[in-house]
């Protein structure tokens, strides 16, 4: 360590803290060892009431690439856009801290980034999802530029009818189009504040590179929504994003119908994987109640509305197990879908 940035940071990452006292040091020795040396890590601790705070002013003494601004709590959004407003790289990352990032992460991302001087670059990252790795990845070419009209055509499309894109995390921006067009994280949305900053990022980006690369690793701690679900209305956050206006630009790309049958098929989606949350095993909450919040998911207008979207555009892409979830809600058989829940459970412990 003991590192001076004396020239332009290439980089600057953004890391907000709040209460990650158990992950952090493992978070921040990652980033110390990126093998591009001209980064800034730009820390915010967001009203920390653990040892979050002491941590960060400990590592701040080894490497004088760190900035560390200490505020009340307000959030994730906020606590990015306070980096932001100080962040002096070329191009800006994100990391959450109680996520790491391999020791490549930024090099192979940078050097990858301004091969031909995109303005934004996309990797894949890596989940622990009930102690497995999962890699999310994207249908988008590999290793090329890909220009306004891919863009407008094919990724923002995706942000709306798929969350696996959201993440600020796996990506790089070019710092000039954020200073330039003055874009920070939304504030009070529902949900999707990662998405959204994307979405308004893109709207000046003209040209994306993705790669064939896992340098992010998310920690997922094991079974949290699950746990969570006797306090966390996860269908009513769902509804709100349905709800959300969405920047008027993308509505005049895309148009209205275009725009709804998206997020009729995000809708479903959501649905689909709360059915797995509420019907995992839990201590918390009686099978009967959560009997009754699928029920009402499932019985939903909008929900019912988003069902003919949802086949006519997705049906023939699911595997089975998911074509038979499909008819099981479309028909409201409760019963059948825990039971197919089980044997999804069954099937992946084996």
């Amino acid at each position: 360590m003991g590192s001076d940035l004396r020239m332009h940071p290439k980089v600057s990452i953004i890391i907000p803290v709040y209460n990650a006292e158990k992950y952090l040091t493992f978070c921040i020795n990652s980033l110390f060892n990126q093998q591009l040396r001209e980064c800034e890590f730009i820390f915010i601790n967001d009203g920390s009431t653990d040892g979050s705070s002491a941590i960060l002013e400990e590592f701040r003494k080894f490497d004088k690439r760190v900035k560390l601004i200490h505020q009340k709590n307000k959030g994730v959004s906020e606590a990015r856009n306070a980096g932001l407003a100080v962040a002096k790289g070329d191009y800006i990352g994100f990391v959450d801290a109680d996520d790491y990032i391999e020791a490549d992460m930024y090099k192979n991302l940078y050097k990858e980034v301004i091969r031909e001087q995109s303005d934004a670059i996309i990797s894949n990252l890596e989940s622990q999802i009930d102690g497995y790795p999962v890699i999310t990845s994207y249908p988008f070419p590999m290793n090329k530029n890909l220009d306004k009209a891919y863009i407008n055509k094919h990724m923002l499309p995706y942000f709306i009818y798929s969350e696996q894109l959201n993440s600020v995390c796996n990506k790089l921006y070019r710092a000039a189009i954020i200073k330039e067009q003055n874009l920070t994280f939304p504030k009070k949305v529902a949900l999707g504040e990662d998405g959204l900053f994307n979405m308004q990022f893109l709207e000046y980006a003209q040209s994306v590179r993705y790669i064939d690369y896992v340098g992010y690793h998310y920690r997922e701690v094991v079974g949290s929504a699950t746990r969570n679900s006797h306090r966390v209305n996860y269908f009513h956050r769902a509804l709100e994003v349905f709800n959300e206006e969405l920047p008027l630009f993308i509505k005049l790309e895309l148009g209205e119908e275009r725009i709804k049958e998206l997020k009729s098929i995000k809708l479903v989606n959501s649905v689909m994987s709360f059915i797995h949350i509420y019907f995992a095993p839990s201590t918390k909450t009686h099978f009967s109640k959560r009997y009754k919040w699928i029920q009402a998911m499932i019985s939903d207008r909008r929900v019912r509305d988003s069902l003919p979207f949802y086949y006519r555009r997705q049906f023939k892409e699911l595997n089975s197990y998911e074509k038979v979830m499909f008819f099981l809600v479309k028909y409201r058989f409760i019963y059948g879908l825990y039971g197919l829940t089980l044997y999804s459970r069954f099937r992946n412990k084996k």
